[in-house]
């Protein structure tokens, strides 16, 4: 196989959403899958496996480099090595932005913060098992404010008096949520400080780190304006967000898969695979 024509491949198995990246020789992504986390990892990991490869029009046996990440990355069958997803996504977050310092990340149902030194991870916080600061915590009011969760950052920002949400327990604020509207607060105010109140609490958390600029923030929560804006205003800072935010861990795994591969070929040592197919079409039926 010539060197131009290798493939990396990152699975980032996360605790809502699955992600599966495939990039060329030149750290370019050539493919992209992102859908919901079901119960079955292993099958899941399959099928958007096959999803991805034929996006791109690829044969499995064309990628050169599997690496799983996330939650659910043991569960991954084909994937040639595991690696946390702090250190994938780490490393992705610093390929599209090589200036960052500390990272902010809010997924579906943990939130953590990173401290990144010349692309690599040097330190962490992570929020504990409470759904508060995730975007868990925004779903369950949402469904409580009877509003879709995508439709939350717009309507945040026409607040003109955000009120304070004290609870961070996600039943208590859903109480809260309601008490709030019998007052007659307006709902823009009232999501207003729900954003307010996750941001409150993972940059506090991301504190413990010294967060110094360049801030990346990423993670699905990272599409709603309304929390951008207020983790603008708490962390004091600018933030840069990826286009597509949930991709970092997915890409950081390709790309260390790119690494590894580089480094192998360096030495003149075989590249360390594992013996590795995607199941047959059966499989999910």
């Amino acid at each position: 196989m010539a060197t131009n024509s290798y493939l990396f491949c990152g699975v980032d198995i996360g605790s809502t959403m699955t992600k599966v990246v495939i990039i060329d020789i030149d750290g370019e992504i050539c493919s992209r899958v992102v859908g919901p986390t079901g119960a079955e990892h292993r099958r899941l990991a399959n099928k958007v496996m096959e999803e991805a490869l034929e996006q791109a029009n690829l044969s499995f046996d064309a990628i050169s480099y599997v690496i799983s990440t996330g939650y659910g990355r043991i569960n991954v069958p084909f994937a040639d090595r595991q690696i946390t997803e702090l250190t994938c996504h780490a490393k992705g977050v610093a390929s599209l932005f090589p200036s960052v310092r500390t990272a902010i990340d809010i997924g579906g149902q943990d939130a953590k913060g990173l401290k990144i030194s010349n692309g690599r991870l040097v330190d962490f916080v992570m929020n504990d098992k409470c759904a508060a600061g995730t975007g868990r915590f925004l779903e369950v009011l949402a469904d409580t404010l009877e509003l879709r969760v995508e439709d939350l950052g717009s309507i945040s920002l026409k607040s003109t008096n955000k009120v304070r949400i004290s609870s961070i327990c996600t039943i208590f604020a859903q109480q809260e949520v309601i008490s709030r509207l019998s007052d007659g607060i307006a709902i823009e105010d009232v999501v207003a400080g729900l954003h307010d109140a996750i941001a409150s609490r993972v940059v506090r958390m991301t504190r413990r780190l010294n967060i110094e600029p360049d801030v990346v923030l990423t993670g699905g929560v990272a599409k709603n304006v309304g929390v951008v804006s207020a983790v603008k205003e708490h962390a004091g800072c600018e933030l840069l967000v990826p286009h597509d935010p949930l991709l970092s861990g997915a890409l950081g795994a390709a790309l260390l898969g790119k690494e590894l591969t580089a480094e192998a070929l360096a030495k003149g040592e075989p590249i360390q695979r594992k013996e590795r197919r995607l199941k047959e079409a059966t499989f999910f039926t």
